[in-house]
């Protein structure tokens, strides 16, 4: 048994279909060399140096709180 399919392909398919294209992204700013090696080396350092008035000499991020290590005074910012 022989078996004939005809499928009718429509007009819109054999025309051609226009694409549109997105416009590039603008290329970033060059930066400045200052910056690129702030970057590279991991960004500014946020510890600070506190003396508490136990005498402990410590290191310690920057914040609105910080408590000596030693004797867990409160310290002054």
């Amino acid at each position: 048994m022989t078996v004939k399919q005809t499928t009718k392909t429509s007009r819109m398919s054999r025309r051609r279909r226009l694409h549109i294209v997105p416009a590039p992204e603008p290329r970033p700013e060059p930066m400045h060399p200052a910056e690129r090696r702030m970057r590279d080396a991991g960004g500014p350092d946020d510890r600070a140096c506190y003396s508490c008035a136990c005498g402990y000499l410590f290191e310690a991020r920057v914040t609105a709180a910080v408590r000596c290590p030693n004797c867990g005074a409160q310290q002054a910012w």
